[in-house]
């Protein structure tokens, strides 16, 4: 049962988090054009930049050290640190925070739990999740709120 709940869990938080964004850029699209390009640039470029880093320092993954199958079924050898998944979560909802802090900080806390479940299903390590949603906040943060775009 804790393994079908990790695995359900996996996926339900990571659909939402990941479904909520190209709602969010319709909505700037139709809304708030002014904000459309920075809430696309600033995640792909992110996006970029971690996969590149996570690609160069090719990290091993918790199960690839321990030889334990993951809860989380995976395969991938390598490229754990940073967590891209939780990266995503939380830049999204740096990109959420320009217009709705309530969404935002949901969007948060559904990208803690899957840090939690990212750890305990053995794809990453602590360090992995921590360093993904430092790094989704802050470049968040700098290319969203401190870069001027106009």
């Amino acid at each position: 049962m804790k393994i079908t709940l990790i695995r359900a869990l996996d996926k339900i938080i990571t659909a939402l988090i990941f479904l909520s964004y190209p709602l969010l850029i319709v909505y700037y699209y139709f809304y708030q054009r002014d904000l459309l390009v920075r809430s696309v640039l600033v995640p792909a470029v992110s996006f970029a930049a971690v996969t590149v880093f996570r690609y160069t320092l090719n990290a091993k993954r918790p199960y690839e050290v321990t030889g334990e199958k993951p809860i989380i079924e995976k395969e991938t050898k390598g490229k754990s640190f940073p967590s891209r998944h939780v990266f995503s979560a939380f830049m999204v909802a740096m990109t959420y925070m320009q217009t709705d802090i309530v969404t935002a900080v949901a969007l948060m806390a559904l990208g803690v739990a899957l840090s939690v479940i990212r750890v305990f299903g053995k794809v990453h390590y602590v360090r992995d999740v921590v360093a993904g949603a430092m790094i989704g906040t802050l470049l968040g943060w700098i290319g969203l709120f401190l870069i001027p775009w106009s």
